[in-house]
């Protein structure tokens, strides 16, 4: 799943409210595929990364660091909204539950600061993140695997 590093990808800065909230629900609809070679496609080739104490930098630093979460994060489902933007970065915020291999529920809450380049590729992702343990009929998130429905709550009309 090779893309032309050159090739747009929409919504292109400068972002307005709309394309923000677009840009974010994609990058959603990605994260929650959980393929992490699709999720890759969405930065530059150099993209730098922080995650929450771990640096990394490049799409196959990308794609290695997914595979690792998602053999550790089960059943993994995310929603992500729209904090603020200006022209060329967005901030999100996010929330996401998982189980690990014990059966042990979790829900992970975040931040995000994204930078685009002018083809609306992230070169830059910086993600702050806290986990806490929840019992299993404390989830929210009950979607079958993959996107989360159009109808499903976002993140503030669940209180979140």
């Amino acid at each position: 799943m090779s893309q032309d590093p050159a090739a747009p990808r929409p919504p292109l800065p400068p972002f307005t409210a709309e394309t923000a909230a677009r840009k974010a629900r994609l990058a959603e609809d990605a994260w929650n595929s959980r393929e992490p070679a699709r999720v890759a496609q969405a930065y530059t080739v150099d993209s730098r990364w922080r995650n929450r104490a771990e640096f990394f930098q490049g799409r196959e630093a990308i794609e290695a660091f997914l595979h690792r979460k998602w053999q550790r994060e089960l059943d993994y489902r995310l929603i992500k909204e729209v904090w603020a933007f200006t022209e060329d970065r967005i901030a999100v915020r996010f929330v996401y539950e998982w189980r690990d291999d014990s059966g042990n529920w979790y829900r992970a809450h975040g931040n995000e600061q994204w930078e685009f380049d002018a083809h609306g590729l992230m070169r830059r992702r910086e993600a702050s993140i806290n986990d806490v343990r929840i019992a299993a009929e404390d989830r929210k998130f009950h979607w079958p695997l993959g996107r989360r429905p159009d109808d499903h709550p976002g993140l503030s009309e669940l209180g979140l």
